[in-house]
């Protein structure tokens, strides 16, 4: 398994977490931190804990996503082993001619309007 394949499993987990604590949040005070806290005024780590987690597991979430597809890139180049503008140098180096290319024949009467430029009417 290459590199780049760990990161990219890497990456989709963390989305997929990324995506559960986000549906977990409601910005109006409901989902899981409202639940949480009851209806009661006993609130023995409640509602303000279970907002301050997922807040703070949604940035490091969001985070760790971003460095692990800035790494997969990197990963990428080192894989290759040369980077993509030598590989396009390369490219150009070895193409082939166009076949059968010919020059043009400027010897040809040019037609202008149905006859040619040295008939007379």
């Amino acid at each position: 398994m290459s590199t780049f394949s760990i990161f990219l499993v890497l990456i989709v987990i963390v989305a997929f977490l990324l995506v559960l604590v986000i549906m977990v949040q409601n910005p109006k005070g409901g989902g899981l931190s409202s639940s949480f806290g009851g209806g009661g005024t006993q609130q023995i780590g409640g509602v303000q804990k279970t907002s301050d987690f997922l807040d703070k597991s949604t940035w490091a979430l969001a985070t760790l996503l971003l460095v692990l597809i800035l790494l997969s890139n990197i990963a990428i180049d080192g894989a290759n082993g040369t980077s993509e503008s030598t590989a396009l140098d390369q490219d150009a180096t070895t193409s082939q001619p166009l076949p059968n290319t010919q020059p043009l024949d400027n010897t040809a009467t040019p037609i202008i309007n149905g006859a040619t430029k040295d008939s007379t009417n």
